[in-house]
């Protein structure tokens, strides 16, 4: 092969190699641009975002119901209680609207020697029976003075437990077995029949207890 033809396959295979490398650096230009584009758009919708949590957020400092999507309360929905009033119970179907509120519970007279069972309000439902499980209010006061010692009430909820079965004290295992779902009862029990004479800082001594009997089961 002559020189002279020798160079001119050299100077195509130059300008070959030139194309190839301006062509891949078109490409590679290409590339960048895209990417710089794609950056500029999530940097774009990142400021939406930012911008869109600040109004949002400064929209619902007023009301963390609306904030959430949801009505807030109107005044018809606020319970007419006093503040710090425990709430009224839940009665049995048809049951006297008396056992809505606490009772008035007053000291027994005379000397307690048997369990007295008296019934104040006579319920309506089923007879309680030994082993079921009873919800209940009550309120308990020692018998020769009436001073309050423990109730339900002042705690703002009923009491449940077993009964008949050994697992609250005898004057209610007996006095309550039997008694229909729906009575206001008082127990007038003797201390041998409730916590004695009182040791490890129970409540000594004969007890009168007034016993809504709101559940049975």
């Amino acid at each position: 092969m002559s020189e002279h033809a020798g160079g001119q396959e050299s100077k195509a295979r130059r300008r070959l190699a030139e194309q190839l490398a301006e062509q891949k650096a078109a490409e590679a230009k290409r590339r960048r641009q895209a990417w710089a584009g794609a950056f500029a758009a999530v940097a774009v919708v990142g400021v939406l975002i930012t911008v869109f949590v600040i109004i949002g957020q400064r929209g619902g400092d007023d009301s963390p119901e609306q904030a959430a999507g949801t009505a807030s309360a109107s005044p018809s929905d606020v319970d007419p209680a006093a503040p710090g009033a425990p709430p009224a119970p839940q009665l049995p179907e048809g049951a006297d609207p008396a056992l809505g509120s606490k009772p008035n519970v007053t000291a027994g007279e005379g000397k307690l020697t048997e369990l007295s069972v008296t019934p104040l309000i006579e319920g309506t439902g089923p007879k309680v029976t030994a082993g079921q499980t009873i919800t209940t209010n009550y309120v308990g006061v020692f018998y020769e003075n009436g001073e309050q010692f423990d109730s339900s009430w002042d705690r703002g909820e009923p009491a449940t437990f077993p009964i008949g079965v050994g697992q609250v004290i005898e004057g209610w295992d007996k006095g309550l077995v039997g008694v229909t779902v729906g009575s206001r009862v008082q127990l007038d029990i003797p201390a041998e029949l409730a916590y004695g004479d009182g040791a490890g800082g129970r409540p000594g001594g004969p007890l009168r207890f007034v016993v809504d009997v709101l559940a049975a089961q």
